[in-house]
């Protein structure tokens, strides 16, 4: 995972400071890449310790056309709590519930998790559930595994996160999630290998990034053996690629750290939407200690 360092490296040596939408400031680059050959082994970041769970039950709830943090809370994955529970705290129902209260909540209670867990539009909805016009549901992922398989290497296999109406919401606040960071990816078949390429509009490096690396890789893997194919590159494209000023040090600890090799992934042999949890396994991951890293809502 040299990649993911050399990308640290470049923010911190090149990066403009300046203010964001949080509050917390960032230092930050604009156009980057990074390329992962899935055929030396699975991209997850090795100079720190990664969630490796967390990040297989959020893309398995992608999957499912989720966005109410229900079913992570209830295995126990935190990684989206914060903002549903920042919506909470403005809202005139708040009694002061701490964050583990507030999960709590969700986890016992359906009722509140129903009404208080929603994120809105994010990923869920938007691969899975794009509204069409005439009122039924589009399922973007399903339509990119029929066409890598009738017609191969068409230059359309794209799913979109960009949906400019339900964005609306997010940006105005009635939804408690940001806009979606990801915002589109495509795939491209070349002599029986299959990448793909992310564009992704921001990125946290410290916290979302070694997350993304991993997810799209695994969704990667996933189409691949579905469709018969090997898979190959993932392209990760990023716009605003930034490090959050009080992540700086423990992101220049990271840095004295050297790269183990990387783990091997495996899926069971079972159709795409049959896989669950206990279908994928990993091994031979070696990594450095865990790095803690504050999330800006």
């Amino acid at each position: 995972m040299k990649q993911y360092l050399e990308l640290v490296r470049h923010v911190l040596e090149n990066g403009a400071k300046k203010q964001d939408r949080t509050g917390t400031g960032i230092i930050s680059v604009f156009g980057y890449q990074n390329k992962y050959d899935l055929r030396e082994g699975f991209p997850l970041v090795t100079t720190k310790k990664v969630y490796f769970r967390g990040i297989l039950h959020e893309l398995l709830w992608f999957l499912k056309g989720d966005t109410n943090i229900k079913y992570l809370v209830d295995r126990d994955v935190r990684i989206w709590n914060e903002w549903p529970y920042e919506t909470y705290k403005a809202s005139s129902a708040y009694q002061g519930e701490t964050l583990d209260e507030f999960v709590g909540k969700i986890k016992e209670d359906d009722a509140f998790a129903a009404k208080w867990g929603e994120l809105g539009p994010v990923y869920g909805k938007q691969w899975i559930r794009w509204p069409s016009h005439d009122g039924s549901e589009i399922n973007q992922i399903q339509n990119v595994l029929d066409q890598i398989k009738k017609d191969p290497y068409s230059r359309r296999h794209i799913v979109s996160g960009w949906n400019v109406a339900d964005i609306q919401e997010l940006i105005q606040g009635q939804k408690s999630a940001p806009p979606l960071c990801h915002t589109l990816f495509q795939f491209y078949v070349i002599d029986g290998h299959l990448d793909m390429q992310l564009y992704q509009r921001s990125a946290d490096i410290a916290l979302g990034v070694p997350f993304n690396i991993a997810s799209y890789s695994m969704l990667l893997a996933m189409v691949a053996k579905e469709c018969g194919l090997t898979p190959r590159y993932f392209i990760h494209t990023f716009g605003d690629a930034h490090i959050y000023l009080n992540h700086v040090e423990g992101m220049k600890e990271q840095l004295t750290r050297t790269p183990h090799k990387l783990p091997q992934l495996k899926i069971a042999d079972k159709p795409f939407w049959d896989l669950e949890f206990e279908d994928f396994e990993l091994t031979g991951y070696e990594c450095d200690a865990p790095i803690k890293f504050s999330i800006a809502v």
